[in-house]
């Protein structure tokens, strides 16, 4: 594939406003790669080429979206939902999910789109490894919805990219983190911020991140390099990390001693399935590795932010926003 540029060969990203899309966007921004936004509503003081498509689903129009479009960034997803109101999530996940990103690459096909890169999941290989990272190679076992619903979006845009010639490119990335993170990340952030003590030195586990900038440049490179067409990337920080190792150096970065007390891993996690926390708390104390090296060795790509210097930088982010907040 051609390197993606001009005016006629946009970008089109959807999830443009969320956590990675606005990292996606300053990225090819700064690249100066022409981009429109796919937004669920209006958007104002922005000078973005934007398009309006409301919710996305099986029966979205893509129409105006996807004219003169190259390469479309499928950021867009029903993700975890803390508060969980549907009366059936998995078919939720799936009409989102599933169906949505179909319907849009079908229809991105039928325009001459050349390139669809998706952002998948590391949860499509499963929630933990024990000896071994997960590679692109292995069986995939997802155990949720989320998961679940990723995989088969995988295998649907394998089966459109056989039939229509559009090269799909996927991505499985662990936890995201960086400035103005949410999520799980943001409430470590917070329980570290307010000195809460963690029963969690105890814990002997190495955990994959990728800090958004990376992710971001990942996709970069997917966007434009020939030898991405078809292929599916797990991407991290490249290095490894333990829970209570991460608290510390989140710590470090807020100016202030990490609050870690010892207590067995078998204790805390009966505790937690006993208020109904068991998930939360696996994913403290339990590993999940991944090996990047097919994307490095396939692509040439690196991560530029160091594992140290990202999560530094994150727990600034968040020490700063609350001296400015007053609290």
């Amino acid at each position: 594939m051609a390197q993606i540029n001009g005016n006629a060969d946009r970008i089109l990203v959807t999830g443009a406003t969320g956590f990675v899309g606005q990292a996606l966007v300053a990225a090819l921004r700064a690249k100066g790669h022409p981009l429109r936004r796919a937004l669920r509503q209006p958007a104002t003081g922005c000078d973005a080429d934007n398009a309006v498509v409301g919710d996305i689903g099986p029966d979205t129009d893509w129409a105006l979206a996807l004219q003169n479009v190259a390469c479309v960034v499928h950021l867009a997803a029903r993700t975890h939902v803390l508060d969980e109101r549907s009366a059936d999530p998995m078919a939720e996940y799936r009409r989102i999910n599933v169906l949505g990103t179909i319907q849009l690459a079908r229809r991105a096909a039928a325009a001459g789109t050349r390139r669809f890169v998706f952002l998948s999941s590391v949860k499509v290989n499963g929630e933990t490894t024990s000896s071994s990272p997960y590679a692109e190679a292995d069986t995939p076992q997802p155990l949720d919805g989320y998961g679940i619903s990723k995989l088969e979006t995988e295998e649907a845009l394998r089966l459109i990219s056989a039939e229509t010639g559009m090269a799909i490119v996927i991505l499985r990335p662990p936890l995201v983190y960086g400035p103005g993170v949410k999520g799980n990340f943001l409430r470590l952030l917070q329980l570290i911020a307010r000195g809460i003590p963690l029963p969690l030195a105890s814990v002997d586990n190495r955990r994959s991140l990728i800090h958004v900038a990376n992710l971001a440049d990942a996709i970069l490179t997917c966007i434009d390099a020939p030898a991405a067409a078809g292929k599916t990337f797990l991407v991290s920080d490249g290095e490894d990390i333990s829970t209570p190792d991460l608290i510390r150096k989140l710590a470090a970065g807020m100016g202030q001693s990490p609050r870690l007390l010892p207590c067995p891993v078998t204790l805390l996690e009966l505790g937690a399935t006993l208020v109904g926390q068991r998930d939360a708390i696996a994913r403290l104390t339990g590993s999940l590795r991944v090996d990047a090296s097919y994307i490095r060795n396939t692509l040439g790509w690196r991560p530029r932010i160091p594992l140290d210097q990202g999560l530094i930088d994150t727990a600034r982010w968040y020490h700063q926003a609350q001296i400015q907040r007053g609290t």
